[in-house]
């Protein structure tokens, strides 16, 4: 959609790497196209905690069924081929979720959309706690956790959409710092606390409707967060659909949003060997209960802590710059422990440091891709980011399980440093050729 604005980007580089400086010339005729835009930005500041409170429900409907949940049907005598399968139906949303996200973008208001995923949410928790733990009930469970799933993508694009409209430029880093450790802390609050609660309770569904009401309680920070602007909404629905597709297109052919895109592809800083820390745990002589502390909770307060302290940091440096040195801190730590003694200690020194960075990388993640999307289509363009940065995450994973079976430990740990590595190389040639030539004067 052509807007009548003029844009000018000079790229200069400074100390702080890459730094884009924009000059807009805007016509009379973008005026109004600017107006809405223009409104919403000196209406309201948000603070980069309230993305912590709003996507939370995300959080805790991940962590209640990956470890409240599956722990209680793993009880009730389901085996681990099923209690798997479960697990598996939960992420099929969350892969595909890009193709639904233009509803996001083209219907409801955004706050509107969050209310609704959180209460069908908060429904799904419920519901999985009051479907009985019986191999004859695990169609109906499945049912409730795929449904649930879905309903939670809307709530994620619902904050995705108010988060890109509602951080100025110079947040970005923090604002995807605090989502991110949301994220991580809503599922220590369904995991760890959902199982407590399970096991403490007289029964068990009585945990899945205090998370149940956490998540509609989270509705509460709305009131802080202004409604963006209406765009791509016309009594032409099709016609929405395409300038929905256009925006894309925009982002995906535009150098930094490819570069965005090659980023989240590559293998920096996926954190592939961090499932497996359970089972290598026996080299390092950890005991049962320093593994639950290292990789359980303890993990996911310092990766929190890591999301936020690197998304200040991104909002120093440039964020792909910021993406590909927390990756390479990484590659390190996984060396470091390759190399290490095979101590108790030092397992729990070196998981506990691979989970901060870990959540150095969520928030550059977050912030990169922020910065690539710009406004519009913000639900529709930031779901196919993260759709896509799924994809090294399970085939890392997969190399990682695939080096340790035919080399050992220090092989696993030496691939995962390496794709770091050579993701770093990758990037940094493509991003060297493709920059542009620009004049002397």
């Amino acid at each position: 959609m052509d807007t009548g604005l003029a844009r000018i980007n000079i790229e200069e580089r400074g100390k702080d790497g890459v730094k884009g400086t924009s000059v807009t010339a805007v016509t009379p005729r973008a005026m109004e196209h600017c107006a809405p835009t223009m409104e919403h930005d000196s209406k309201r500041h948000t603070h980069p905690f309230v993305w912590l409170v709003l996507i939370t429900p995300f959080g805790v409907m991940s962590g209640y069924l990956t470890v409240a949940l599956a722990y209680l049907l793993s009880r009730a005598g389901l085996s681990v081929e099923q209690v798997g399968a479960l697990v598996a139906i939960s992420f099929v949303p969350h892969t595909w979720k890009f193709a639904w996200a233009p509803v996001i973008d083209t219907t409801l208001r955004r706050r509107t959309w969050y209310v609704i995923g959180a209460v069908l949410s908060a429904a799904g928790i419920l519901a999985s706690g009051l479907v009985p733990s019986t191999p004859q009930a695990l169609p109906l469970l499945t049912l409730v956790v795929f449904v649930s799933n879905v309903a939670v993508t809307f709530l994620a694009m619902a904050v995705e959409s108010l988060m890109t409209y509602g951080t100025p430029d110079e947040e970005k880093g923090r604002a995807g710092g605090w989502f991110q450790a949301g994220n991580l802390g809503g599922g220590g609050i369904g995991g760890g606390a959902g199982l407590w609660m399970a096991q403490a309770l007289p029964e068990p569904w009585i945990a899945a409707a205090v998370l149940a009401l956490v998540c509609v309680a989270c509705c509460a920070a709305l009131r802080f967060v202004a409604e963006p602007p209406l765009v791509h909404r016309s009594r032409k629905y099709l016609r929405d659909l395409v300038e929905v597709a256009r925006d894309l297109w925009r982002v995906a052919r535009s150098r930094g949003g490819y570069l965005a895109l090659l980023i989240c592809f590559l293998p920096i800083g996926s954190g592939g060997a961090s499932g497996l820390w359970s089972a290598v745990a026996d080299e390092w002589h950890a005991s049962a209960g320093t593994v639950a502390l290292a990789t359980g909770v303890f993990s996911g307060i310092v990766s929190a802590v890591g999301c936020i302290v690197g998304g200040y940091v991104c909002d120093r440096i440039d964020r792909k710059t910021a993406y590909g040195l927390y990756g390479l801190m990484l590659s390190a730590v996984a060396v470091g422990m390759a190399i290490a003694p095979r101590t108790e200690w030092m397992y729990i020194v070196f998981t506990t440091g691979y989970s901060f960075v870990s959540g150095l990388c969520y928030a550059a993640f977050s912030a990169v891709v922020l910065e690539a999307i710009g406004l519009g289509a913000a639900a529709t363009k930031y779901s196919l980011f993260a759709s896509l940065s799924n994809m090294p995450i399970a085939y890392m994973t997969l190399a990682v399980a695939s080096a340790h079976t035919r080399g050992g430990t220090n092989a696993m740990l030496y691939v995962d440093a390496a794709a770091g590595v050579l993701g770093m190389f990758v990037f940094i040639v493509v991003a060297q050729a493709s920059r542009p030539r620009l004049a002397s004067a």
